[in-house]
């Protein structure tokens, strides 16, 4: 699992910095830090690497999707076009901004797809959470255009592909924000933590300024602060910053492992006729975190993921995944909320419990799904090959 592979000194060397200073709180106690700015850090070398202007450190992956649907005012009563094969948590958060999920299709990249986008678009669009699936890009550029085309937002929620790019420009940087996860099982991991990155000014003033219950974060002095909106607590903390910082000073080693050693795995299955690969526009580009390939049925992807587990591999089937796909999400089909006031409330442009998604369902269908790892050695790349050799030959 990337990130927690390679969990060491550096990682202990920077929460350690901060157990020193005794400040946990990212803001102000500006003297006792003594220049421990984990969270600040943070967030510099990120945008930079991005060679993004803005970007806000908040608690999770969930929070950041949030952050930006408010950042970029997206309320009560707005469409969001969302996918039916994503952690539900982008679908969650516009659900709890009072907006309206409408799921469209995806293709073959195993993302959204323009024309499903054009296709679901009312009136009431506001906007599109696309979400950068398992490791690599959707067709961004005809999506660029479909929402430039109807004046609609494009949020990009690169939890699952971070380190990857479409033509030497970073996912993420495409729309008006993007959103990160730093969750336990990411490519780099605090624990818990998110990102919120965009070269808007207004859109970055909102969401540190929302995400802090409305402060203002001018000045030092924190209870003299302005509260200029109302807002909500997702502050990460300096002990979650301190870790994300030095996972992802290792970012260029993680990514250049997973690419040699998906490489590797890739190149050996071209050899079995039936096996396609997931469609990534810019190879290049790919973070390299998932193995993706189609069989011919929804019955061989089964049987072969079922097959591969049995040798040892540890092969994802999406269809039957409780997490990741709209099949298995009795829970938001059956509008079941916490509170008295939820989906069953919304003017729903869907019936949730008979979505008409055939294209999806063929695709994930016939998917199947291999995590990479970074300490991968040549030993276990060449006994996965072999187990290939025994289910797929």
């Amino acid at each position: 699992m990337p990130g927690t592979e390679l969990f060491g000194k550096e990682e202990k060397e920077q929460v350690m910095e901060v157990l020193e200073t005794g400040i946990l709180f990212r803001y102000n106690h500006d003297e006792q830090r003594k220049g421990i700015w984990k969270a600040k850090t943070f967030e510099k070398e990120f945008a930079e690497y991005h060679s993004a202007k803005y970007c806000h450190m908040v608690t999770s992956g969930t929070a950041a999707d949030a952050v930006s649907l408010a950042s970029v005012g997206v309320g009560a009563g707005d469409e969001v076009i969302v996918p039916p094969f994503t952690f539900i948590a982008p679908i969650e958060a516009v659900v709890n901004c009072g907006a309206v999920p409408v799921f469209a299709e995806i293709d073959e990249t195993l993302c959204l797809s323009a024309a499903s986008i054009e296709a679901a678009i009312t009136p009431k669009t506001k906007a599109v959470m696309l979400v950068h699936m398992v490791g690599a890009m959707a067709q961004i550029d005809e999506i660029v255009e479909v929402c430039n085309k109807h004046n609609i937002i494009l949020i990009e929620d690169t939890a699952q592909a971070l380190g990857g790019s479409y033509k030497g420009k970073m996912l993420g940087t495409f729309g008006k924000v993007a959103c990160y996860s730093f969750d336990f099982f990411k490519l780099i991991t605090a624990g818990e933590g998110g990102a919120v990155l965009t070269n808007d000014e207004e859109v970055y003033t909102t969401a540190h300024t929302w995400s802090d219950h409305g402060h203002s974060h001018l000045g030092n002095n924190r209870g003299a602060e302005d509260h200029p909106i109302l807002g909500t607590n997702y502050r990460i903390s300096e002990l979650h910053a301190a870790v994300g910082l030095a996972q992802f000073r290792k970012i260029d080693y993680i990514l250049e492992r997973l690419r040699s050693n998906k490489k590797v795995l890739k190149d050996y299955l071209k050899k079995f006729p039936q096996v396609v690969f997931r469609n990534v526009p810019d190879e290049s580009g790919d973070s390299a975190t998932v193995l993706n390939f189609f069989l011919p049925t929804q019955e061989e992807a089964k049987k072969a993921c079922a097959d591969l587990a049995a040798e040892g591999v540890a092969a994802a089937y999406w269809f039957n995944n409780n997490y990741h796909f709209i099949k298995n999400w009795d829970h938001l089909t059956e509008c079941k909320v916490a509170g008295p006031v939820g989906m069953q409330f919304l003017d729903k442009p869907q019936d949730y419990k008979n979505l008409d998604l055939p294209k999806s369902y063929d695709i994930i269908g016939r998917l199947v799904s291999i995590n990479m790892n970074i300490t991968s050695t040549p030993e276990q790349l060449e006994a996965i090959c072999k187990a290939f050799d025994k289910v797929l030959g």
